[in-house]
């Protein structure tokens, strides 16, 4: 007894020393129930004692690793003094597993399946039949633009031509596999294409939200001037398309465009629709399409199409090809914004305090470590606006301060930016007079520093510093007037009207006038 005790005293200022990887439970965690069953099942099939399975069950039932647990709940297992392998052995299983699982689900998968079979049926020399897997994993290729995948059968075809050209049979045609070859690489570079333009376009959204100056959109305006992007019949394959008309939007988004937004994200959708296929082997770019057109909505103020589209969404988690968690994570971010953002437009701070922030606040904590930064940073800026609605300052500076606080460099400058003016508000509605005036001087840094000191944040940062020097209430209603003629100013330049998406500038301003 002593001896154990000794062992798991050891064990203990092991690890306190060298810090265990996670990667192990966060794959077990994110099994869902039928992916368990699935592991277990296939695992009760294997004779001969399972350590492995002991592993799992152990690590399954923790809320969070502990893996000084794990050596001594398993202190007279031997498989423990070997822990590092056996958590190898296990990842690699469950992950075998999940291939099996999925084996039948996903194009690439039977794709890969079938590679593998017409392999092993040219090994054995069966020629005929590996030529009829050939035909039916080709059309499989076609109906899923699957090029790359392609590219391995019509190689397999070439090497059965060739064998056939050995016997004496020479009825194919070795030039049209050529041919064939060639254009599929052709489609192929013209989709990787448009993805680097993607990406330029993804990241100028990314960076920075809305184009507020000249500079900033004449790069958007190269992209979109560009032959891939303005000429006729230059994408080469439906996937191509998608991407053409999906940057195409992004562009007007960026530029402010709502009735080109629209247009061609509807485009997008329209497409995928025509093609479910594609739609299943692209279903993030067809969820991020219905959600740009919900936002379209919104600028219309059509907030019928909005719910529809909101539920149109939604109805997508039980849909073939949107079943993984990262795809179903995208369909609550996505929709549970629209449906917040819906809510502060009409000013129903109501529905949104007591229904939509639980459910988001429920999904954050069940998606804990998934979702991304910006997606997190979005949400919390949003439900801040919410209690800002509702006069529930504590709150919305509690929302306020996550933004502030969990920043990321570089992602997403605007939203940041604008959390740091609507700080301000807070606080002023807060009372907290004493702290402004040093706030104010720090946010003026923070926007030069970060390149964002456009000409509204400028005047807003002037009259909002010129409030706290108000010698009465009507000096101070004066200071208010003032300051909302500066901003109309500034607004009447279309490239700094951006600045009303973020936030209701005007609105407070008016509540303030009207008291």
């Amino acid at each position: 007894m002593f001896r154990l005790l000794l062992n798991c005293e050891k064990i203990i200022n092991y690890c306190i020393v060298m810090k265990p990887s996670v990667e192990l439970f966060r794959l077990i965690k994110s099994l869902s129930k039928s992916e368990k069953r699935y592991f277990k099942l296939s695992s009760s099939l294997q004779s001969g004692e399972k350590n492995y399975m002991k592993l799992f069950d152990a690590i399954e039932s923790q809320a969070e690793y502990d893996e000084v647990s794990l050596k001594v709940k398993f202190a007279k297992e031997t498989f423990i003094n070997h822990l590092p392998s056996e958590k190898n052995h296990l990842y690699s299983l469950i992950l075998k597993s999940l291939r099996g699982f999925y084996a039948d689900k996903s194009a690439a998968a039977m794709l890969q399946e079938q590679l593998r079979n017409i392999e092993l049926l040219f090994n054995k020399a069966l020629y005929k039949e590996c030529g009829k897997i050939i035909c039916k994993a080709k059309k499989m290729a076609y109906d899923y633009e699957k090029y790359y995948f392609l590219l391995d059968l019509i190689a397999w075809e070439k090497t059965l031509v060739e064998e056939e050209y050995s016997n004496g049979n020479f009825d194919k045609d070795l030039n049209k596999l050529v041919d064939e070859e060639s254009l599929s690489l052709e489609k192929l570079r013209n989709i990787a294409e448009y993805q680097i333009l993607y990406s330029k376009i993804n990241y100028v959204f990314r960076k920075g939200g809305f184009s507020r100056t000249k500079q900033e959109q004449d790069l958007v305006k190269e992209i979109s001037n560009l032959h891939l992007i303005k000429g006729e019949k230059t994408a080469l394959s439906i996937k191509a398309d998608t991407a053409c008309y999906f940057i195409k939007g992004l562009c007007a988004t960026t530029e402010g465009d709502t009735e080109g937004s629209f247009t061609h994200f509807s485009k997008v959708v329209e497409i995928m629709e025509k093609n479910p296929l594609i739609k299943q082997e692209l279903p993030k770019r067809y969820v991020r399409a219905i959600n740009s057109l919900l936002y379209a909505y919104m600028d219309r103020k059509d907030w019928n199409s909005c719910s529809i589209m909101i539920e149109k969404l939604r109805g997508l988690i039980k849909k073939r090809g949107f079943e993984s968690i990262d795809i179903q994570m995208k369909i609550f971010t996505f929709s549970n914004n629209a449906e917040l953002m819906s809510c502060v437009y009409r000013g129903d701070f109501e529905k949104a305090s007591n229904e939509v922030v639980p459910s988001i606040l429920a999904g954050l904590e069940l998606y804990e470590g998934k979702i991304n930064n910006e997606e997190e940073m979005i949400f919390y800026y949003n439900i801040s606006r919410v209690y800002f609605g509702s006069k529930d300052y504590k709150r919305a500076l509690k929302y306020i301060n996550l933004v502030l606080n969990n920043r990321e460099s570089g992602l997403r400058e605007d939203i940041y930016n604008f959390a740091r003016l609507v700080n301000l508000i807070i606080h002023y509605e807060l009372g907290n007079y004493d702290l402004l005036d040093y706030m104010i001087k720090s946010t003026k840094r923070s926007v030069i520093k970060n390149q964002r000191n456009y000409k509204f944040e400028e005047v807003f940062l002037k009259d909002f510093k010129s409030l706290l020097k108000a010698k009465n209430v009507d000096n101070l209603q004066q200071r208010f007037v003032t300051s909302k003629n500066d901003i109309s100013e500034v607004l009447e330049d279309p490239y700094e009207q951006t600045a009303l998406k973020y936030f209701g500038f005007l609105s407070w301003l008016d509540s303030k006038i009207e008291k």
